[in-house]
């Protein structure tokens, strides 16, 4: 009998749905947007990302995740359960298997809670999995050999960096800066350069669009639109990509920082094997212009992004099920 073996990216700022023999189905923002007052669910995904900062006082937007951990227990069960059901269709008659995938640094009770949300929302069998060995997966590398590969996964809420081999992790860090720490830069940026109060989805924006951390050839430059904390009232703002690399500079530093505590950390013969092989990135994260660049200068290793970062940990979950599975079918 055919099961269904779904791979979810839990992340922090989008969730990923996998499923086998189809691949990602479903990418929505993690939003959930519920009534104060009835404590109903009015809107969940994209519709819900819409909805923030733009909410009146009874609806609230929320993200029940943050920095890769649940932090609302409830919301982010019904967000899956909601999810896992739009992904599948309703016709599913059987529960299916679900492999989720969480940071590396997370500890046990924090699994925990991942696992009893995840069986809440209908799964059969759950499978937790570090987001490295996910994304390594998903970018198409053959984890089960003995040779080094390193991992540096950038999502929403955390950033893991890692060094596989023979299908493990043998040194790993997880950060708590990343996407979203990209974004509060950019407000404080505004905020103090130029007297700016913007939103966080118009951070996002201008992060995608003229966000970079080294120094490019071309300057870039997009208008921002906010309000003037002087006046109070809205203004408009000229803002180059320069600008933003200065903004961007504090967070990008902290993740370099990690790289090389990783680094330093990994046993010689697999250095080698990364020297060799180079870095891989991957995670929306990684998007951010000019970041390959910046890693290459300041660890003189080769750095190279994944084909499509933003599905690798979805994909590399997804496939974990189907590995388990021919794992299992072995012995």
């Amino acid at each position: 009998m055919q099961f269904t073996d779904i791979g979810i990216d839990l992340g922090t700022a989008s969730i990923l749905v996998y499923i086998r023999g189809k691949g990602v189905v479903l990418k929505e923002p993690s939003v959930v947007a519920f009534d104060r007052d009835t404590n109903k669910i009015k809107a969940i995904g994209e519709d819900a990302r819409l909805m923030l900062g733009r909410t009146p006082g009874n609806i609230v937007a929320v993200r029940p995740l943050r920095q890769g951990v649940i932090s609302d227990y409830t919301v982010t069960e019904k967000m899956m359960k909601y999810f896992i059901q739009k992904a599948l269709g309703r016709k599913s008659f059987r529960k299916p298997r679900i492999a989720v995938c969480v940071p590396s640094g997370v500890t046990e009770v924090e699994k925990k809670a991942v696992e009893d949300a995840t069986y809440q929302a209908g799964a059969r069998e759950v499978s937790i999995i570090e987001e490295p060995i996910a994304a390594a997966i998903g970018a198409g590398i053959d984890i089960s050999k003995p040779c080094g590969n390193m991992i540096v996964d950038i999502g929403g809420g955390t950033s893991d960096i890692a060094v596989i081999s023979l299908g493990g992790t043998v040194v790993s860090a997880s950060i708590k800066i990343a996407g979203d720490d990209f974004d509060e830069a950019i407000v404080r940026y505004m905020r103090r350069k130029h007297n700016l109060l913007i939103g966080e989805r118009t951070a996002e924006d201008l992060k995608i669009k003229i966000g970079s951390c080294f120094p490019g050839v071309e300057v870039e430059v997009a208008e921002v639109r906010g309000r003037n904390l002087v006046t109070g009232l809205p203004r408009t703002v000229e803002v180059t990509s320069e600008e933003m690399e200065e903004a961007l500079r504090e967070a990008t530093t902290q993740i370099i920082d990690t790289i090389h505590n990783v680094l330093e950390k990994t046993p010689p013969e697999l250095a080698a094997d990364i020297a060799d092989r180079g870095i891989v990135l991957t995670g929306g994260g990684s998007l951010l212009g000019g970041l390959e660049d910046l890693i290459h200068k300041k660890t003189g290793i080769n750095t190279m992004t994944a084909e499509d970062p933003m599905t690798c940990v979805a994909i590399g979950t997804g496939k974990y099920v189907e590995f388990l599975a021919g794992y299992k079918a072995d012995y």
